[in-house]
């Protein structure tokens, strides 16, 4: 096993330097979620104004300013261009150079991933985290900090993120057959960021649609470590959408695993 992760520990240092290579595109791509994100706030305050001040799907407007805050940073931490990358590597045919080398073919996407994470939330998610404390610490005045739900948020994200690459990884192999996944990438980032929670919580949809959402692999990804984060979810329910989550982590694996079998045998490209 040591023996194995050597030889990915390149893949990880490669991560860590395409950010810092490329920290101005990085910095950037920032800054436009986070006006997305303030974007976000006005319109929800905007709701919030418009009514009589209550909640709204169990969410005061506090709360909602935090889940906003939270869905921002999860959707960072879990983000994953593994799909998209496989894509553009079919489309110009480097492909063919990765595949020469002896090492497993998703772990190299996967580790290099890792490196770029490692990276990122240290400058992006510590601050946050630190600001949405002391915003909620100031609002209620007192503490709202709670370390055993920040650690089963932390493993939530953990489990979120390889869901979400497992799920990339899948989606990319698609590329093997259409040679081209830009168009259809735009749709499929649409409807996972709807089912996942991102444009509205998915307690504000009508009972039935809740239910089946949540039963979707996509609130596993962002939903999820959210609301364990905020504490909407504790005992018997927390348990049962963390193993929901392990589970939806395993099948993707799985379903990767067997796509890459039947897809590498058809490989054609048009560049390289």
């Amino acid at each position: 096993m040591r023996r194995k992760l050597k030889l990915y520990t390149p893949f990880v240092s490669a991560g860590m330097q395409e950010v810092a290579a490329y920290r101005i595109n990085w910095i950037f791509y920032m800054l436009g979620n986070v006006m997305t994100c303030v974007v976000t706030y006005f319109i929800w305050k905007a709701v919030y104004a418009s009514g009589d001040g209550g909640t709204m799907g169990g969410f005061d407007l506090p709360q909602m300013v935090v889940y906003i805050v939270l869905m921002f940073l999860s959707n960072t931490m879990i983000a994953s261009e593994s799909g998209w990358v496989v894509g553009e590597e079919v489309r110009d045919g480097s492909i063919a150079m990765r595949l020469l080398k002896p090492i497993s073919y998703n772990a190299t996407f996967l580790f290099q991933e890792i490196g770029n994470k490692l990276l990122t939330e240290f400058v992006i998610a510590l601050p946050m985290i630190i600001a949405v404390e002391i915003g909620r610490g100031v609002y209620y005045g007192a503490p709202q900090f709670d370390p055993l739900l920040f650690l089963l948020f932390l493993f939530s994200a953990a489990a979120a993120y390889l869901m979400n690459f497992f799920f990339s990884i899948c989606f990319g192999f698609t590329a093997f057959i259409t040679k081209n996944l830009w168009g259809v990438s735009v749709v499929k980032e649409c409807i996972v960021n709807f089912l996942s929670g991102v444009v509205v919580p998915l307690s504000l949809l009508p009972k039935g649609m809740e239910t089946v959402f949540l039963l979707l692999p996509f609130a596993s990804l962002n939903y999820t470590p959210v609301m364990i984060y905020m504490g909407k979810y504790r005992g018997t329910t927390l348990l049962w959408f963390l193993c929901l989550q392990l589970f939806w982590t395993a099948a993707f694996w799985v379903l990767s695993k067997l796509l890459w079998r039947a897809v590498s045998k058809r490989l054609s490209v048009q560049g390289g």
